[in-house]
């Protein structure tokens, strides 16, 4: 079987990653894989489990239990942990506070950026659009295209907010500006690596974003695809 087209999206929040690698996947005819998403359910697992994520060796033990099965699908967007389904618990106020601990733990990492390379190679598929904060740099540094999704800070918050469903546009781009600190001393998903287009979405909206990431990916393949 021919290894799956692997295109690696990294990037900040707010600048349009999700949405924007999920709709890329559906005009590919290709598998969508929120590697966030995992994380987030490892520390489900964790705190299910009765733990913290500010101890590391509690995470590393979970992992030793973390069984997760993850829709590909860019229209289907389900997790489970085991036979939990925790699609909507991932995505509490409390589970979210827990995923940095999590990231902060490297060989938690490592392990997690081999079951995503796993979960590429043995998805039957096309191809996998990936999209999250190392993708470009540690999980496959050699994907034949790999892009920097990004936008300014300010539009960033204004959209996070709107997302959100809050008002409160400052207190949404400093919450974000913490995020963002914390997690960079882990990865720098900030600045595009040598190799890795960037795609700024300050000025685009969303069908001219997906555009700009498609107009990449054909440049990159000659328009070989899968389209």
């Amino acid at each position: 079987m021919t290894e799956p087209f692997f295109i690696g999206i990294d990037g900040p929040a707010g600048a349009g990653k999700s949405s924007v690698s999920k709709e890329s996947a559906r005009r590919l005819g290709y598998g969508y894989l929120d590697t966030g998403s995992v994380y987030r359910a490892l520390a489900w697992h964790v705190l299910a489990a009765g733990a913290s994520t500010d101890d590391a060796d509690a995470v590393l033990a979970a992992f030793e239990t973390f069984e997760p099965v993850v829709s590909l699908d860019p229209d289907v967007r389900t997790i489970r942990v085991g036979e939990t389904d925790v699609t909507q618990a991932i995505r509490t106020p409390e589970t979210s506070a827990a995923v940095s601990g999590v990231a902060r733990v490297l060989p938690v990492r490592e392990k997690v950026n081999e079951l995503f390379r796993a979960l590429v190679a043995e998805s039957g598929l096309p191809g996998v659009v990936v999209e999250g904060r190392d993708i470009t740099t540690v999980v496959a540094p050699d994907a034949p295209v790999r892009i920097l999704l990004t936008a300014h800070p300010d539009v960033r918050a204004a959209r996070r907010s709107a997302e959100l469903g809050d008002p409160d546009t400052a207190a949404v781009a400093e919450a974000m500006r913490k995020r963002d600190a914390s997690d960079s001393k882990v990865v720098d998903f900030l600045h595009a690596a040598p190799g890795v287009d960037v795609v700024d979405t300050t000025d685009l909206d969303f069908d001219q974003s997906v555009a700009a990431v498609l107009a990449v990916i054909d440049e990159k393949t000659g328009g070989r695809d899968g389209r």
